[in-house]
C-alpha cells in the first residue's frame, strides 16, 4: 500500500490516472491536515529537539517512527530514504466468477529525507511509484513480497517489497526495498462477480523507500 506536515504539504490533488500509468480510475484524494509519518535510520544527525510529536510531523519535516512487522524490515544495510502516504484505490476485476486485483491507482505526498524536501508520486501497476517531480521510477517484484496482516480490520495487509528496476537520479532512483504499513481498506468485495465487471476500492497506506546506506 499513502502526508502533510500540516499545512506545508499539499492539502488537496485531483490526479486522473491512465494511459501510461495504466490505471483505470480517477483517482481524487485529499491530504489530512496532520498525519503520521513512518520514518526511520538514515535521519540527519542534527534533528531539531522538537522534531517528533505523538503522531505528528514538526514544521522540521522529520516523521515520528510507525510499529513495523520485524518480518518487514529489509536487510542490515539499508536505510529510509522517503516517506510518503498514500490515497486511492485497488481496482479489482471479475475473472472466472472471483474478484482479481489489477492494480492499485494512488496518489503519495510525503518527504524526502535526504536532503529533505517534501515530494509527491503516483502509484500504480507494476507496482510502481513514479515522482510527478521528477519522473524518477521504482518498480517493485510483488510476486515476493513479504507480507504481514494490517493492524486494520478488513484491510489489505502489509508488505515488504524488492525493487526489481528503477529510472532516474531523483527521489526513486536509488531505492531498493519498500515497505507498505499501516493498511486501511483496499480488499476486494465479498462475494461471486460474474461477466467482466470491475470495482475500485478505496485504500490508505504510508510507504516507506529505502536504499542502500552510503
Amino acid at each position: 500500500m499513502t502526508p502533510s506536515t500540516g499545512e506545508g504539504l499539499v492539502t488537496s490533488r485531483s490526479v486522473k490516472i491512465f494511459g501510461a500509468f495504466g490505471a483505470i480510475a480517477l483517482v481524487a484524494v485529499a491530504a489530512p491536515a496532520s498525519v503520521s509519518f513512518a520514518a526511520t535510520e538514515g535521519l540527519p544527525a542534527a534533528a531539531p529537539a522538537t522534531a517528533v510529536r505523538a503522531g505528528q510531523v514538526s514544521a522540521g519535516g522529520v516523521p515520528a517512527a510507525p510499529r513495523v512487522p520485524p518480518e518487514l524490515a529489509p536487510p542490515a544495510g539499508h536505510v529510509v530514504n522517503a516517506v510518503l502516504k498514500a490515497r486511492g484505490v485497488q481496482i479489482y476485476g471479475c475473472t472466472a466468477g472471483a474478484w482479481t486485483l489489477i492494480e492499485p491507482a494512488a496518489t503519495l505526498t510525503g518527504m524526502r529525507l535526504q536532503p529533505q524536501k517534501k515530494v509527491t508520486a503516483l502509484h500504480y501497476r507494476g507496482p510502481s511509484w513514479q515522482s510527478d517531480q521528477d519522473g524518477s521510477l521504482v518498480e517493485g517484484d510483488g510476486a515476493s513480497a513479504v507480507r504481514a496482516p494490517s493492524t486494520h480490520p478488513d484491510s489489505i495487509p502489509q508488505l515488504r517489497i524488492t525493487a526489481k528496476s528503477t529510472r532516474g537520479d531523483g527521489v526513486f532512483g536509488a531505492v531498493t526495498y519498500i515497505q507498505r504499513l499501516d493498511t486501511v481498506g483496499g480488499i476486494a468485495p465479498a462475494g461471486s462477480c460474474s461477466g467482466s465487471a470491475t470495482t475500485a476500492v478505496p485504500y490508505r497506506a504510508v510507504y516507506r523507500f529505502f536504499v542502500a546506506r552510503k
